[in-house]
């Protein structure tokens, strides 16, 4: 009797809520105003996949700032979804 090959387990079907790692479109940053005498809120908008899914973040001042620096150079950023982390780019081994 010839052996079955053997195959990945995936649950089907994939949705959308099953896609952990999305790829970052585009993104942007706001600012919303409070009430007189309140700081401002700092908002960043991920657009992932081409829109497929989006995910709003508050972010303070300092944060943004870095974000934006990050944003700006990189070319690879992807995000995961579950654990709410923007992971930017790859670097293979030996080149760090």
């Amino acid at each position: 009797m010839p052996t079955q090959p053997r195959t990945a387990n995936v649950k089907q079907p994939i949705t959308d809520d099953s896609i952990k790692v999305r790829h970052l479109s585009h993104y942007q940053f706001s600012w919303t105003a409070q009430e007189p005498g309140q700081a401002g809120v700092l908002t960043l908008q991920l657009v992932l996949d081409q829109g497929a899914w989006e995910e709003v973040l508050t972010v303070s001042a300092e944060d943004a700032e870095v974000l934006r620096g990050l944003l700006a150079h990189g070319s690879d950023v992807a995000y995961d979804v579950g654990r709410r982390v923007l992971m930017f780019g790859t670097t293979p081994v030996a080149h760090g």
